[in-house]
């Protein structure tokens, strides 16, 4: 199996875990990087990028990291909240006054951030080729009435979140979210991080498989038979309206556009040094910091249909809720994304992590191969 990079002998168990994750037949590719303290102390890379088997993964090798990249996007909006241009608890409708719906005026980025919003699907039925067609996704979205009243539930927002928070950067940065991400985080701190790719950037993405029998948890069982039989719910629209949501990762066009919920690409480094960038504050000052990391919605998602807990833009610890924990330390906040990605950190031991793979398995929140990682981490911390 070809595997490469750097690691520190201090972490040679952490190396191993990877190792032998690797020789899964059905693990195709994956990178990792781990970071204390912002030292780099492991950042490898194995497997193969393509369906065929035939090119190698390379240090320079991106992939779609899916949710991952959401709380990338935050942390944009969350500076402009420390700018002054922007305020967590002023209805958006202030900032973006077609957001006007019945009850939609009530909806401040606090509620976005923490998926409290109540607008995690849009009603109409959409043609599969709006996914890519920015004015008529926003058009579908001020056009749906909250599932629920802002404030009152959570349900996570899969990929109307992007639509929402790309729209507030484009109104008030004067950018486009793709611009805002680069100028204000990935070129700073020299990331490999990407709202969609350029073109000359396609022969770096890695395809995404399926994993063939991947262990389905309970959660990740309940979401699809309610998808599967309910296609009129708000679970099923969440992740399937448009159709194209599902099926599209591939795609040319998929890589390019910017959805800030779903597309953003990176190495594992990329990631993990974005975790580095928060905990030492070069992206955002502590009050904030603090903010995005204090519990604002715990408990039953109306769209997962499992007890989830987030900040501002992150999915907090769940320790007593084992397909939710990060299996780091009690206060590890950060992100999973569909198919095994996981981008988080823990601010005690001053530890980022990174897991990004292009063979997805069949968890709704934590995967079980970055659980195994993190668990053999926190061993040698």
């Amino acid at each position: 199996m070809h595997l490469d990079g750097s690691s520190d002998s201090a972490f040679s168990s952490v190396l191993d875990v990877f190792s032998q994750l690797l020789e899964d037949p059905e693990q195709r590719g994956a990178s990792l990087c781990v970071q204390v303290a912002g030292e780099t102390v492991l950042d490898v890379w194995g497997g193969v990028i393509d369906r065929h088997g035939e090119q190698l993964w390379q240090r320079d090798t991106l992939v779609n990291i899916f949710s991952s990249g959401k709380p990338v996007a935050a942390v944009v909006l969350l500076q402009m909240v420390a700018e002054g241009r922007l305020q967590l608890d002023t209805p958006l409708q202030e900032y973006w006054p077609e957001l006007a719906q019945q009850g939609q005026q009530h909806i401040t980025l606090r509620h976005v951030l923490s998926h409290q919003a109540g607008l995690p699907a849009i009603l109409e039925p959409l043609a599969a080729e709006a996914l890519y067609d920015w004015s008529q996704m926003l058009a579908a979205l001020e056009n749906t009435p909250p599932w629920w009243t802002p404030g009152q539930a959570h349900g996570y927002a899969p990929m109307t979140y992007g639509w929402l928070v790309g729209e507030l950067i484009q109104r008030i940065d004067g950018c486009d979210p793709r611009t805002a991400i680069a100028k204000r985080i990935a070129e700073p701190l020299q990331l490999a991080l990407y709202l969609g790719v350029s073109e000359q950037q396609l022969a770096q993405v890695g395809d995404v498989m399926r994993m063939k029998g991947a262990v389905v948890d309970t959660a990740a069982m309940r979401l699809m038979q309610t998808i599967g039989s309910n296609p009129q719910s708000m679970s099923a629209k969440a992740f399937a309206n448009p159709t194209s949501m599902m099926t599209s990762t591939n795609k040319p066009e998929w890589r390019l556009m910017q959805q800030p919920a779903a597309n953003m690409h990176a190495t594992a480094r990329g990631l993990a040094g974005f975790y580095t960038g928060l905990l030492q504050g070069q992206l955002l000052d502590e009050e904030l910091l603090n903010a995005m990391l204090t519990e604002h919605s715990a408990g039953a998602d109306l769209t997962l249909l499992t007890d989830t807990r987030f900040g501002l833009g992150c999915m907090l610890e769940q320790a007593d809720q084992l397909p939710a924990s990060y299996a780091l330390g009690p206060h590890s906040f950060g992100h999973p994304g569909a198919g095994g990605t996981l981008g988080c950190a823990d601010p005690e031991r001053e530890v980022s992590v990174a897991f990004v793979t292009n063979s997805l398995g069949a968890s709704v929140l934590m995967d079980p191969r970055a659980q195994k990682i993190n668990a053999a981490l926190k061993k040698c911390l």
